[in-house]
């Protein structure tokens, strides 16, 4: 297929072509692996500033997306990619292959590190934010060998998912903290207070007066940003919020384990042990069941399942696309429904295709590159996660470029319970987010 890029498109091109250092602060859809494969073509095969490139991803983005943008585009056709997936013995041989991009999926960058010589001319962090946690052995590998790599790329549409704390480390992996400064801590005393603490423990820093549009400013130089509604006619998205409510023994149980912790049952106790175990336990009940202290999951209530039945139904055959958090969601699901769970491309193409009525797809699988947006237009959030980086992510494999129907996003929400503190949190910090990709926004007829 021809490439005719849109103007936004040849001018994120050509940013990465004019600056070693890019943090491309893509949207959803606005197609960042073209943008960046044509950036990378001209560097291999027009001014030969390049050699090796190395592509770091999600596993199926690796595996799939990136493999069929060098398949489908023309101007590509010289290109010749590796994927290294798989075995350590099929990584091997990827590795040791004759080509210009290598391919790996980001839980073996440690592995690269350390068994083979780090002598790639460009790196491209397809989702930088994946990166956002310094104390990470992905992080901690590829910042050892960073003074290797002649141009750095980070690609996300979600560079601040929980608060600008992640920046840290997303910006000091390009630039090697020139930026933001080498050290975490001096970054949290300039730019932070303590906000939630208990005595001497503190569990989480606001921003101090200024600082977003201080950090902002430091980053402005190497951070180009677009959203979706700006460049594209994005389809119609219809959020719809589906209340459902457990009974009044379902609720009284509810409320004794957030008060008590702890339900005591002869076959196996509910018992949280922690806030944040807790936490968890109380969105397994929103869904409608729990893990005890054995690993079995006990059932509460159906009310979730009856409201998606509804919603299957409404939808008159048009295919659906369920989100599920716990495997005793899937598993529950299943046994009602003949749903087919998205996990392999073949999974994937039939979905495309038009032949799976009704998928289900984990958000931590479908957060990240996989184009959906042909097999359907529905999705239903059975459980909603705390992620706003996942959430957005898996929203936008149906609402993107090349959707052509109204994409309708229904969240499953049992009223009293903690599904509505969950909804509620992902839209404060979409709010942050929003904020920075506004002030890095690129701006196509002043050039910057």
């Amino acid at each position: 297929m021809k490439y005719k890029p849109h103007e936004y498109q040849t001018y994120a091109t050509k940013f990465i072509l004019n600056n070693p250092i890019a943090a491309i602060l893509l949207e959803m859809g606005l197609g960042k692996s073209v943008i960046t494969l044509t950036a990378i073509n001209d560097l291999l095969f027009d001014s030969f500033e390049i050699i090796r490139v190395l592509v770091i991803a999600p596993l199926r983005v690796a595996r799939d997306t990136w493999t069929a943008e060098i398949a489908k585009w023309e101007h590509f056709e010289n290109i010749r990619a590796s994927v290294a997936i798989g075995t350590e013995k099929q990584r091997r041989e990827a590795l040791l292959a004759n080509a210009d991009i290598y391919l790996i999926n980001r839980e073996n960058v440690k592995w690269l590190v350390e068994n083979f010589n780090f002598d790639y001319d460009m790196v491209v962090i397809d989702e930088l934010s994946s990166f956002k946690d310094h104390g990470s052995q992905r992080f901690k590998a590829l910042r050892k060998v960073r003074p290797n790599v002649k141009r750095i790329v980070g690609l996300t549409g979600t560079p601040a998912p929980n608060g600008l704390m992640d920046l840290w480390a997303e910006i000091g992996i390009l630039d090697m903290g020139q930026r933001l400064g080498r050290f975490i801590g001096g970054y949290r005393e300039r730019y932070f207070l303590p906000d939630k603490r208990n005595q001497t423990t503190i569990f989480s820093y606001k921003p101090r007066e200024g600082a977003e549009e201080a950090i902002y400013e430091k980053i402005s130089d190497i951070c180009i940003s677009m959203k979706s509604l700006d460049y594209l006619k994005m389809p119609e998205c219809v959020i719809n919020n589906v209340e459902v409510e457990m009974s009044e023994k379902e609720a009284t149980l509810y409320q004794k384990l957030k008060k008590d912790m702890i339900i005591p049952f002869k076959d196996g106790d509910i018992d949280a042990k922690s806030s944040v175990g807790l936490s968890n336990k109380l969105l397994q009940m929103a869904n409608g069941a729990v893990y005890d202290e054995i690993g079995n999951a006990k059932y509460i209530h159906e009310r979730k399942l009856d409201a998606l039945e509804d919603l299957i139904e409404a939808s008159n055959g048009k295919p659906v696309l369920i989100a599920y958090w716990f495997k005793h969601d899937i598993q529950r699901i299943c046994e009602r429904f003949p749903a087919v769970k998205l996990d392999t491309s073949v999974d994937i193409s039939k979905w495309n295709a038009g032949e799976i009525p009704i998928a289900i797809i984990h958000p931590a699988s479908a957060g990240h590159g996989l184009n959906l947006q042909v097999g359907g237009s529905t999705l239903i959030w059975f459980g909603l996660t705390w992620s706003l980086e996942l959430y957005q992510q898996t929203n936008a494999r149906l609402w993107r470029q090349g959707q052509k129907n109204t994409v309708v996003i229904h969240h499953i929400i049992t009223k009293g319970t903690i599904d509505e503190d969950v909804l509620k949190t992902l839209v404060s910090k979409d709010d942050t987010q929003a904020a920075l990709i506004e002030a890095v926004k690129a701006n196509l007829y002043e050039g910057g």
